[in-house]
């Protein structure tokens, strides 16, 4: 079994028993974060793009628990810039870790950091990950809008969870996530990146009641609350 917590936003806490990854870890300034970037401890860091809702904590915490940080490759480079231990990857790539394993989606976005000056440094391509640990496939789009290729992924992956950006605005919205899971094919799917703040106007409600895809199940979290798969 595996637990999946939701941080808020973007971030999840996937635990195995074994081993603890953080995906996205913006806490910080996050209105909806559950914990504090310093009640995190994890052995694994994954971060989907530049962008600082999704960098968030990363780094800080990468240094004081000696995590790694998986991205990537430009944004890794960027993050061993600034100090921490990294595994560089880039779309399409698949990398055993003690965990598992981390293979890279494509994600239809941007992906940059933005200076205390001002300055924007772009830090590559955006992504997604598909995280198989303890057997089991947990696919984070990260930000990105609809595309096709999403129904190569279960062709792959078995996913036994999605997790799926609704906002609308800067991602997917209601409708367009739900097309997503017509692609996708996962047993559960969690909708994030939504209500963080009044832009994110993507209706839960509304991303729950157009699932209509045999065998799966929508799952609505609140920061955290967990779910085993």
């Amino acid at each position: 079994m595996v637990k999946v917590k939701w941080l808020g936003h973007s971030a999840f806490f996937i635990d195995s028993g074994d081993f603890k990854l953080i995906i996205d870890p913006f806490l910080t300034g996050n209105p909806t974060a559950a914990v504090s970037p310093h009640e995190i401890e994890c052995d694994y860091i994954l971060i989907t793009h530049g962008h600082g809702d999704h960098v968030g904590d990363a780094f800080d915490i990468a240094k004081r628990c000696d995590a790694r940080i998986i991205a990537p490759n430009e944004l890794a480079i960027y993050a061993m810039q600034q100090g921490c231990k990294v595994e560089k990857m880039h779309i399409g790539g698949t990398v055993k870790f003690p965990f598992g394993e981390a293979y890279l989606t494509q994600a239809f976005h941007g992906s940059s950091i933005v200076e205390d000056d001002g300055k924007i440094i772009y830090t590559g391509m955006p992504c997604g990950f598909v995280i198989t640990i303890n057997g089991r496939s947990i696919y984070h789009a990260g930000d990105t809008g609809l595309f096709g290729d999403m129904a190569l992924i279960p062709r792959r992956h078995t996913l036994d969870l999605a997790l799926l950006p609704i906002g609308d605005r800067f991602t997917m919205g209601p409708e367009e996530a739900a097309y997503a899971v017509e692609l996708l094919l996962p047993k559960i799917v969690v909708p994030m990146h939504y209500g963080t703040w009044p832009q994110l106007t993507g209706d839960v409600k509304e991303f729950s009641r157009r699932i209509d895809t045999p065998g799966t199940k929508v799952v609505v979290m609140k920061p955290g609350e967990d779910i085993e798969i």
